[in-house]
């Protein structure tokens, strides 16, 4: 089945760190991708995967139309595809798709940010409390979800390199900030978060007419 990434692939980027522009010389490349399985395969019994691991290390990669529901669900993970600024594969379908990332946007990030978010402060809270240590990396991927969910919310683009705050946010990553620090940062977050969950201007639901549209082009294309 790997062929169906080694030949099919619409949309290949890097993710992580190195989009983030959080790395260093020893950071991995963390690839992600979309695949376009042929149409014909969907008439049969056994349907193509929907996702699909490798052939390189650290990387992965979805089916189009699973792609575009975790999108439309408002995935951070997935969004940031349609948002990387590391682009290595892209072919007419995946130009279709970045052509509509912006179908996928709602109010419904200001959810699932959030609650990625503070799904990993309860994380790194609860083991700061259960051993003492904190999970420094967790604890920096905490505030840049919160920080790119605000700002998603307030311009309608998913922020991927946050190189800008490249400096604290490493700080937080090598434990360099004390946790109380990292804990108001948070807090001042969420509370911008709710602000500019408050006055965004994204609709209350994604634009699914057109990313179903999208999608029956595609599978027509590929017939």
């Amino acid at each position: 089945m790997i062929e169906l990434v080694e030949r099919h692939t619409a949309l290949a980027v890097v993710v992580g760190s190195r989009a983030y522009g959080l790395h260093d010389l020893a950071s991995d490349y963390d690839r992600r991708g979309v695949y376009v399985a042929p149409t014909r395969a969907f008439w049969h019994l056994d349907k193509p995967p929907t996702h699909l691991d490798g052939p390189a290390a650290e990387q992965f990669s979805w089916e189009f139309e699973r792609f575009c529901v975790l999108a439309l669900q408002g995935n951070p993970t997935v969004l940031e595809v349609l948002w990387s600024p590391l682009v290595e594969t892209i072919t007419v379908d995946g130009e279709w798709l970045l052509a509509a990332r912006q179908a996928f946007l709602s109010r419904r990030v200001a959810e699932t940010y959030g609650n990625y978010a503070r799904d990993q402060l309860n994380r790194v809270a609860a083991r700061r409390e259960r051993t003492g240590e904190t999970n420094h990396k967790q604890a920096m991927h905490m505030v840049r979800l919160l920080i790119a969910g605000a700002h998603v919310l307030r311009t309608g683009e998913v922020l991927v390199d946050v190189s800008h705050l490249r400096d604290r946010l490493l700080a937080v990553r090598r434990g360099e900030l004390p946790w109380d620090e990292v804990a108001a940062w948070a807090a001042d977050l969420l509370a911008e978060l709710a602000d500019a969950t408050a006055a965004t201007v994204l609709p209350d639901q994604p634009d699914q007419i057109d990313v179903d549209r999208l999608l029956a082009a595609v599978r027509e294309r590929n017939l």
